[in-house]
């Protein structure tokens, strides 16, 4: 049923109608899992999915390596822990830079999707394991997203819910962040119309401008202050008579570098794509607002924030756990460092992650209590 333990395998489910009514063909997810299985993959049993954020992959031990594994608060000796790579993606999933059944690469040709376009191409890769419930579904940011949409669109599958630093819809500040990530890269003379895919040229330039003004907001402006203050890059002078691009300030060298990195393993058109997605996320979509949306929901779920999160600030954790449904537990992370908290702060998130899994042990789901109410045939 499974892949090979920490082995990159992929999945086929067919052709995925977005939201907005394209269709992509051949779909293909890839997953990683670690732990074995163990229960009813129609029932109980020991599945936690892991969703990764914007420009993550697969491989939840390289980047949560503190979270997932052996004795850690995702306990791969007692959990089966499974992390797919997200519709859209440039990690083995079907995405703009994969290629097209037609031939080439999909690139301007693959449609813009949502949140939940994510979610149903995941949901059709868990039926196509021959699974149709999972112990807890966890996840931050874009996997935060990932996991609200779940929750309301197959509570039924979902026993547990953990929903990271993110907003139940994108607000008219983090749209307009985005987009000037997203203008970024269109604007890029490389870009091509998103066609550049085996051209030799492509927008790098405006991928690394567009993670430049994305990392500021995953970190805390406290934590950058406090890092680079007014410093000078050593042996530059951004303070002489003219203005120069190779005389920066440290804190311009830093952001250059996470730029430049970004580009050596990212794709620029999976970038707008999925950041795209995030401006679109709004679980109130069709559904009567965002209160009647997160009220319905059924499925016991956990909020964490940020205290310091510029890009979903703490009020919008808030705000979810005021109107959820069926509220599990808040959690606040304490922390400088901003939006990543969720990925950097291993010892809160310990302790974040363990309380989680014990209430997911010590509370009935929303399935159990329709059987114990006899809304189930026995």
């Amino acid at each position: 049923m499974l892949g090979p333990e920490g082995e990159i395998t992929t999945v086929g489910i067919g052709n995925v109608t977005t939201e907005a009514g394209a269709t992509i063909t051949d779909v293909q997810i890839t997953y990683q899992r670690w732990g074995e299985f163990r229960g009813d993959p129609h029932g109980k049993n020991n599945i936690i999915v892991v969703e990764h954020a914007l420009t993550g992959d697969s491989d939840a031990t390289d980047w949560w390596s503190e979270a997932v594994g052996p004795g850690k608060a995702l306990d791969t000796d007692k959990w089966c822990v499974i992390c797919t790579n997200a519709l859209g993606s440039c990690y083995g999933s079907t995405g703009p830079a994969s290629q097209h059944p037609d031939g080439g690469v999909w690139g301007s040709r693959f449609p813009a999707i949502s949140i939940r376009d994510m979610v149903h191409a995941e949901q059709a890769f868990f039926e196509a394991l021959g699974i149709s419930r999972v112990h807890a579904i966890v996840g931050g940011s874009m996997g935060g997203a990932r996991v609200l949409e779940w929750t309301l669109m197959f509570p039924e599958q979902v026993d547990y819910a953990l929903v990271l630093a993110v907003s139940a819809r994108a607000s008219a500040w983090q749209i307009g962040i985005q987009t000037a990530q997203i203008t970024s890269i269109t604007h890029d003379p490389n870009w091509q119309g998103g066609n550049y895919h085996g051209t030799g040229r492509s927008p790098d330039a405006g991928l690394a401008a567009a993670r430049r003004v994305a990392h500021l907001t995953y970190r805390g402006e406290m934590e950058i202050d406090e890092r680079f203050g007014t410093s000078a890059q050593p042996g530059e002078n951004p303070l002489g008579a003219f203005r120069t691009d190779d005389h920066r300030f440290a804190v311009q060298s830093y952001l250059e570098h996470q730029g430049t990195k970004l580009t050596k393993r990212f794709d620029a058109a999976c970038y707008v794509t999925l950041t795209e997605a995030l401006n679109r996320h709004d679980v109130g979509r069709g559904r009567g607002g965002l209160n009647k949306a997160l009220a319905s929901s059924t499925v016991p779920t956990m909020i964490v924030g940020v205290d310091t999160d510029i890009l979903y600030p703490y009020h919008q954790q808030e705000h979810i756990s005021r109107n959820l449904g069926n509220l599990l537990a808040m959690s606040k992370l304490s922390s400088p460092v901003g939006h990543d908290a969720f990925l950097v702060e291993a010892r809160q998130m310990d302790r974040i992650l363990r309380h989680f899994i014990a209430l997911t042990e010590e509370t009935p789901s929303a399935r159990d209590m329709a059987v114990a109410h006899g809304a189930y045939d026995i």
